[in-house]
């Protein structure tokens, strides 16, 4: 059993509603996590192995690393825990904007590629 502070789950649950997703290497020996530096990696993996027990979290298991993904429940669990409001999401559920306009606008290249010319039109 691993006591853990309060103060060092809150940043674990606060880091996990942030980014939506967190993975922990299976290493019960390391000083730190790799995400978060000053949380030993085994309370990091014990908060989130407790949360996924409960079904809050779905986990991905490959070569000595978990992974981890919030769940539609563990969402609304860490609102509540963390006293957030509904309009905040994870980042992995928010749309991210295109910064520029996808194929808007630009002209068609005129034989710049190596291709057979399927469709180049003869003069």
């Amino acid at each position: 059993m691993v006591l853990i502070p309060k103060k060092t789950r809150r940043a674990i649950l606060e880091h996990l509603f942030k980014e939506g997703v967190m993975v922990v290497k299976k290493d019960y020996q390391a000083c730190k996590h790799n995400e978060l530096e000053d949380i030993p990696n085994i309370q990091v993996m014990m908060v989130l192995r407790s949360l996924a027990s409960r079904n809050y979290l779905s986990e991905i298991y490959s070569w000595r690393w978990h992974y981890y993904t919030l769940t539609n429940e563990g969402i609304e669990y860490l609102r509540e825990v963390l006293h957030l409001p509904a309009q905040v999401f994870p980042s992995t559920l928010t749309k991210q904007r295109p910064t520029r306009a996808a194929l808007g606008g630009a002209e068609p290249s005129q034989g710049k590629g190596k291709g057979k010319g399927w469709d180049k039109e003869e003069a």
